[in-house]
This record gives structure tokens, sequence and C-alpha cells, in this order.
């Protein structure tokens, strides 16, 4: 899952993103409210449709130099988009938490904060997104399983068989069956699986496809990644 960290504190911001980065999250960390905002146009860019990005998740802190946290939630839900956001804020006055969720914010999270409890807002914020409603998400015979970060494929007869997948091809395979039978260019599957100031080599995609590829044909999946030369990747489905 890729979020959104726009916070200024250079050392709240680190740690943050270290955190994060261990439990799995690909996190893009931007320093000031303006980097930020460019942050979420570049992205959109990417994105597959209007309203849309490819950050499942927002933290912005309230106090930020060049744009407020307040005024970027307000400039995303005029756009009509409906990203989770959570705010962090020295400011624990009832009349500044009301502020901040009339801004937009879905969350809030007063400072100082221990990190086991951001990580159960991001958590709680992941249920309530209709994406994460599901435990799994299926495609043919192929399954993914949210609880275990696992894949399954089911053969004729109904067994199943199990097996696990890093990180990286987690996240990939999610994105590709989230969007069955529609091509997804390299600039998308990037945006959305790594963060923005990565140095990853240029065939990082092509890299990842590949061993997805293999993994898939292990496991008998019914499902293949085709390969849009010059464009992208299409997760094609076998309808039965």
């Amino acid at each position: 899952m890729k979020i959104l960290l726009i916070e200024d504190e250079p050392d709240l911001g680190a740690i943050i993103q270290k955190i994060l980065s261990r439990h799995q999250y690909v996190v893009d960390w931007a320093e000031d409210g303006k980097t930020g905002w460019e942050y979420l146009t570049n992205d959109r860019l990417c994105s597959i449709s209007a309203g849309e990005t490819t950050y499942a998740l927002a933290i912005i802190d309230w106090m930020l130099p060049k744009m407020s946290g307040i005024e970027i939630c307000q400039r995303l839900r005029a756009e009509k988009y409906t990203l989770p956001i959570l705010m962090l804020t020295a400011k624990d006055r009832m009349e500044n938490k009301i502020a901040g969720l009339d801004a937009g914010a879905d969350d809030y999270l007063v400072k100082p904060f221990g990190m086991e409890e951001l990580l159960a807002r991001l958590r709680a914020l992941q249920r309530r997104t209709q994406v994460f409603q599901a435990e799994r998400l299926q495609l043919g015979n192929l399954r993914l399983d949210y609880g275990n970060n696992a894949i399954v494929t089911i053969d004729l007869q109904g067994r199943e068989q199990s097996g696990n997948l890093t990180a990286k091809e987690f996240q990939l395979l999610e994105y590709l069956m989230q969007h069955p039978d529609r091509t997804l260019t390299h600039d998308q599957i990037r945006n959305r699986i790594w963060p923005l100031d990565s140095e990853s080599a240029s065939n990082v995609v092509a890299a990842q496809i590949r061993l997805l590829r293999k993994k898939l044909a292990e496991f008998g999946c019914d499902s293949s990644i085709e390969t849009m030369r010059g464009f992208g990747y299409r997760l094609n489905s076998i309808h039965k």
C-alpha cells in the first residue's frame, strides 16, 4: 500500500517513514505543503481515472510551510477526491479537531503520539476504505489473502494451494487484480509500487513482472500478465 506523508519536522518524518516501511508500506514523504500537493498532482497523471489516486492514504500535518494541511484537505475534497486523510497536529482543543474534520480529514492524531497508535489509526482507516472491506481479492482461480499476505489458487476440484509473495510481488499483483483486462502503464505501476524519489533502475517494473509471472506459473494461475510492448502490462482474466 502506498502512503503520502506530508510532515515538516525532519526527525518525526524520518521516524514515521522508517516505521511504515518496516510494515510494508510504500511512503512518499514531502516536507512542506506545496511539495505534498505537487506529489498529489504528479500522481494524478498516473491515476486510472478522475478522482482517484495511487495513494491509499495520506498523513498530513496541520502546520506546514507554503501550504497548510487544512488547505490541502479542502482542495482535495473540493476536487472530489475521497483519499482517506489522517491529520497530525499539536492542536488538541475540541474546536481544532472539529475544524480539521470539517476541512476533510477522516481522523485526527494529536502530537506527541506513539507509533503503535499511528499504525492502529491507519489500519482503522483501511478498514473503512472500500478497497479493504473485503479480506480477499479474487480473479478466476487466483485469490489474494490479505490476512496472510498470501496467494491462493484453486484447481478444478476446488482444492486450494497457498504460497507466499514478497511485499513487492503482493503489491504488484494486487494492483493488476484491481484492474483486470486493463492496460497499466509503466509509470502507473512504478508510481504505485515505488516511492517517487526512488533510485530504482529503469527496468525495475519489467524485472518485477518477470518474477511475478514465474511465481504465478508455479501456482498454476489461470490468468496471465500480457506485455503491451512500449506501453505497459495487462492482467488477462480467463472466463470459463
